[in-house]
């Protein structure tokens, strides 16, 4: 059944691409309007058919849409806002997609005239490609999108946004932006913060060893150089809006490394095991939760797979 009439996407990366593929494979809007800052992206997206219609502002391609989705780099988020404010229509949801909150909350919610609701999300779903051609429907399958309504948002808005994003396969849940913010430094943001300083060390050893640290990688090495080939601008921009929780996580690691530097040095078995089966216990938890999988490759085949945008 479809909840909206015109679905805007601004923005056509790997989320709002395989939005477009799921809102279209459930039946859950008639028309989808894009828009990218990118001539290339625009004529891509018209090419595949990712959208209805693809518009070369923003301002153009809000009017008249019920929903919008701003799918843009954090940073930039405001001044899309500021743009596209003049030209929504009454009514009319916007949401983001974005992997802060409390900094697109700032950021936007000024812009947002009366009348108009602003309820901002975040899919927790990805792979390391981007484009308009990466995105597939069952990117956002059993995971998890996290809502994270301001007070007094419209209860309607808010369950029709829900409707929609449970309608893509996602599980709901509604999250206050502070809280999201520090739980996603967790399970996020630090991690590849690590990610890329690890594959930095790396680079330099390469200079060293003459290739071999890329050459003959383990699967460990291998999963670090997955997550660091994210999207470079979206991660400077998530780094410098949720910097307070950041580096609050970057601490606590860095006394969880020297606890388990001393370990090593000092012959300390029993810490370390203990340690490592305790941290292993997480793991589990994640697979057990369906959030994962136990195959070496963590069940990304199948992404790699569907990565043409023609899920």
């Amino acid at each position: 059944m479809a909840l909206h009439d015109r679905v805007a996407l601004i923005g056509l990366g790997l989320i709002a691409s395989s939005m477009a593929h799921a809102m279209r494979g459930a039946g859950l809007c008639r028309e989808i309007v894009g828009h990218a800052r990118s001539a290339e992206t625009r004529a891509t997206a018209l090419e595949i058919g990712l959208c209805d219609r693809v518009c070369e502002t923003a301002a153009e391609a809000v009017e008249g849409a019920d929903l919008i989705v701003l799918a843009v780099p954090v940073g930039a988020m405001g001044a899309i806002a500021a743009e596209i404010a003049p030209h929504l229509k009454p009514g009319a949801t916007v949401t983001d997609v974005g992997s802060v909150k409390q900094a697109v909350i700032t950021a936007v919610a000024p812009h947002i005239p009366e009348g108009v609701h602003f309820i901002p999300g975040h899919p927790l779903a990805g792979t390391e490609h981007s484009g308009p051609r990466s995105g597939f429907a069952t990117l956002f399958r059993n995971r998890w999108w996290l809502l994270t309504p301001p007070e007094g948002a419209d209860p309607a808005a808010v369950a029709r946004l829900r409707a929609l994003c449970e309608g893509m396969g996602a599980n709901v849940e509604e999250m206050d932006a502070a809280h999201h913010d520090l739980v996603l430094a967790v399970t996020s943001h630090t991690p590849h913060l690590i990610a890329y300083t690890m594959v930095g060390v790396a680079d330099h050893l390469r200079r060293v060893t003459q290739s071999e640290i890329i050459r003959y990688s383990a699967a460990g090495f291998r999963d670090f150089t997955r997550i660091a080939a994210s999207d470079p601008t979206m991660w400077r921009d998530v780094f410098l809006t949720n910097k307070e929780a950041t580096l609050d996580i970057l601490g606590r690691f860095t006394e969880e490394l020297f606890a388990l530097q001393r370990a090593i040095r000092l012959g300390d078995g029993d810490h370390l095991f203990e340690y490592f089966t305790r941290t292993r216990a997480i793991r589990r938890g994640i697979i057990e939760a369906g959030q994962d999988t136990a195959a070496p490759d963590f069940g990304r085949a199948a992404e790699a797979t569907n990565g043409t945008g023609k899920g």
